[in-house]
């Protein structure tokens, strides 16, 4: 079983860190595998906002986990403890994998965790953490960022994104789509999309995309076109485009890709299908063409991903 351990202390953001207490304290419904042992560490009670906190460990404990999530910080004129920035340092060189959430940045900041790094906080933020860092590079235009062993978030909807990307490393898309139903939340946003996004998903049945995003998920082995949502969605390819622009921060095609891609995930996860039966069951046409956009969004080629996977689940490779 992963630990993952909230490393909190006075003046955390309590959005961020309930946030990531529900998410990795519970495992979603179905879910019959080993999940997270969640454990809250930091000194004494704490009090953040109008709320009082006892945690479970001393932030000395941040050392024994597999992962340390540190969430917002409130003040961020203020430096961070010393001791929170001296047990999240000592915990990554113990082989943690560290993730800030939002202003939690300022504290892997702190911890020289950044240095050399790209790195992402609320857009609100970055112009102060790159005035204060300059040894971090700042990208004030993404959901979050992944480096490995150290990750960061944008705000509020953001870091909700990276725990569900936490997930999805850990334990494949198809749980993290079971978090993110459980949550009520688009099962996934790549950490590249812009910030600042008008409505982020549609939240009302009569948005003009409520009732297109489930037909073309349905029919992602059809080799589906701009115009074909657009016929589909009853309007023009141009206003298509602008309100996929408005309600998901891409285009249209963009957000197929990403949709294909992820398909070829749960396909490589749960299945001894081909890499030419997933290309097409997810309207790639070819092997080629999946292995192609598979390596460039994922990182890895999609016989890596599956053997990795499994290996790291225990599932079986395969006969």
């Amino acid at each position: 079983m992963s630990s993952v351990s909230l490393a909190v202390t006075d003046g955390m953001l309590h959005f961020e860190l309930s946030l990531a207490y529900e998410i990795f304290g519970t495992a979603p419904a179905g879910v019959t595998g080993p999940w997270y042992d969640l454990e809250v560490c930091g000194p004494d009670a704490i009090r953040f906002g109008r709320f009082r906190l006892e945690p479970d460990h001393g932030l000395d404990r941040l050392r024994d986990a597999d992962t340390v999530i540190v969430p917002g910080w409130a003040d961020i004129d203020d430096d961070p403890p010393a001791d929170l920035v001296d047990a999240v340092r000592a915990a990554h060189e113990a082989g943690a994998r560290v993730a800030s959430l939002c202003t939690g940045v300022f504290v892997l900041a702190a911890a020289g965790l950044l240095d050399g790094k790209r790195a992402t906080t609320h857009w609100a933020h970055t112009d102060a953490l790159a005035a204060r860092c300059p040894a971090v590079e700042v990208d004030p235009d993404v959901l979050y960022v992944d480096n490995g062993s150290v990750l960061t978030s944008a705000g509020k909807a953001a870091a909700l994104d990276l725990c569900l990307h936490i997930i999805r490393l850990d334990h494949g898309s198809s749980v993290a789509n079971a978090a993110a139903r459980r949550l009520v939340v688009p099962p996934h946003r790549a950490g590249g999309q812009a910030q600042f996004v008008t409505t982020p998903v549609p939240a009302r049945d009569d948005h003009p995309l409520a009732a297109l995003l489930p037909w073309a998920l349905e029919r992602l082995d059809q080799p589906l076109t701009v115009e074909d949502l657009a016929r589909r969605a009853r309007m023009s390819s141009r206003n298509l485009g602008r309100h996929f622009r408005a309600a998901a921060g891409t285009t249209p095609l963009q957000w197929l890709l990403t949709q294909r891609i992820r398909r070829a995930q749960e396909l490589l996860e749960q299945t001894d299908d081909t890499i030419d039966t997933i290309a097409e069951a997810t309207g790639m046409g070819t092997a080629t063409t999946l292995r192609r956009h598979f390596n460039r969004t994922v990182g890895v080629p999609p016989d890596t991903y599956r053997r990795t996977f499994r290996a790291r689940t225990g599932s079986p490779i395969g006969p």
